[in-house]
């Protein structure tokens, strides 16, 4: 923060000379992403509760979520193991939406359709494309962001974004 309490992240890239900024760290579902560095102790506890592993530590010891290790099945044991005010369930898990980038095998000719075969809520569709492999196309009102699409993409083209508000 500016005013020298908290956390700041850009003050950590200036150090490690990252001139970019990085995306936003996902944090675990239902945290308050506003308050989140300023409340976390970075004790483990949603790390340690979390069944999937998807909960690591990240930069700076605060815990993010890895979808490369598998997906959120939103038990909810990360919030009910904190013992600080960070999480709120009664708002949305989280702001995240996946994107497909380049590394897609159907941008390559190569027929894959992964992503819509592990969703579980049936969120990716493939639209045929003349003379080229169908290609993936989202229905972010029907994703949850549980990352089930990061994991089980052969080209690791799958990535969750933090969109507004995370």
């Amino acid at each position: 923060m500016a005013d020298g309490g908290g956390f700041d992240p850009g003050r950590r890239r200036v150090l490690f000379g990252r001139r970019r900024a990085e995306r936003p760290a996902l944090r675990p579902p239902w945290a308050r992403a506003h308050d989140f560095t300023d409340l976390c102790t970075r004790c483990g506890a949603c790390e340690a509760a979390c069944a999937e592993t998807i909960i690591v530590a990240g930069d700076g010891g605060f815990p993010t979520v890895d979808f490369r290790r598998g997906e959120c099945t939103f038990c909810g044991a990360c919030a009910d193991a904190c013992p600080q005010p960070i999480f709120d369930r009664t708002a949305r898990a989280w702001a995240t939406a996946p994107t497909v980038g380049r590394g897609c095998l159907t941008r390559v000719g190569v027929i894959c359709q992964t992503c819509r075969d592990i969703c579980p809520e049936t969120a990716f569709s493939f639209v045929l494309m003349p003379h080229a492999a169908p290609r993936p196309l989202l229905d972010a009102a029907r994703c949850t962001g549980c990352g089930a699409c990061v994991s089980a993409c052969p080209g690791e083209a799958v990535t969750m974004e933090v969109t507004h508000g995370a």
